[in-house]
Parts: structure tokens; sequence; C-alpha cells
């Protein structure tokens, strides 16, 4: 039997993501950093690859198709993850004269709004998105989350599509 199956594979996703998010939570309540709008999205993202990923790891599907249908899933949601998480790094590189303005807050636009709308206001970005508090060695915090949402996304597609020995 291969070292590397899928179910210690998915569980190393969702140990992965589970340990983004104890950085994320750690860095908003014991260093004060609030999220923005984009990083709440990133998180949800996050949070979706490590449960389909979680679920892939219990279940352990013995037929391609179910194997298929997780590896979809979490690569999909890996994906969004990387996508927001660009637009984000790239709205930090902006100059401030191109920096969309601040906006409303989040709990208030999906109170007010419709979803479709929030979500095309969270994805333009808004001037809090664009300062960078955090960085780690020139990259933000976006930028780490895109790296490791690619990473994700890789390791998902190679899961739910590797030949079952």
């Amino acid at each position: 039997m291969s070292l590397l199956n899928r179910r210690v594979g998915y569980l190393a996703v969702f140990l992965a993501c589970a340990g983004m998010m104890v950085f994320a939570l750690y860095q908003q309540y014991y260093n004060y950093l609030n999220p923005c709008p984009m990083c709440i999205f990133q998180r949800v993202c996050v949070i979706a690859v490590g449960m389909v990923a979680l679920l892939a790891a219990v279940h352990n599907p013995k037929s391609a198709l179910g194997a298929r249908i997780y590896g979809v899933l979490s690569t999909v949601a890996a994906l969004a993850g990387f996508g927001i998480a660009a637009r984000h790094a790239y709205i930090q590189t902006l100059p401030p004269s191109e920096v969309p303005a601040c906006g409303p807050g989040l709990n208030f636009m999906l109170d007010s709004m419709p979803f479709a709308d929030v979500l095309q206001r969270v994805l333009l970005g808004t001037g809090e998105c664009a300062m960078v508090d955090w960085s780690l060695f020139g990259l933000s915090m976006p930028g780490w989350v895109a790296i490791a949402c690619a990473g994700l996304a890789a390791a998902c597609a190679f899961l739910g599509f590797k030949a079952r020995r």
C-alpha cells in the first residue's frame, strides 16, 4: 500500500487548512488585525477546502467517481480562494490614487443588499483591503494565502484524479 493514499492526503489538506485558520484567528484576536471583507471571503474558501477534505478523508471513496467529486469540489474551492487572494494582493500594490474608496462593512452589506451585489462589491475591493498590516519576506498575508491556495488546489486535484493502486 502506498504511503500517500487519498485518506492521508486529504487529512493533510484538512490539517493545512486548519493551520491556516488558526494562524488567521491568532492574527485577529492576539495581534488585533481585523479581517477586511476580502479576507473573510478567503477564510470561507479555506474552510470550504478543509471541510471537503475532511469529508473525503472520513468517507474515503473507493470509486473513481467519488474520488473525482471530492477532487473537483475541493479544487474549485481552493481556486476560488486563490483568485480572491490574488485580487486582494493586487489591490495592495495599487498606488494610493487608484485604491477603491472604503465602503460599508460586510455585515451592513449582507443585511441590506442582495448577495450578488455584496459579492461584486467585495471582489472589487475597498480601501481597507489595500492596507498591508502584516508581511513576511516582503509578501503580505493575501500573497501567502494565494500561494497556499494554489498548493491546496494542486494537492486536491492530484488526490482527486490520481490512479488508485
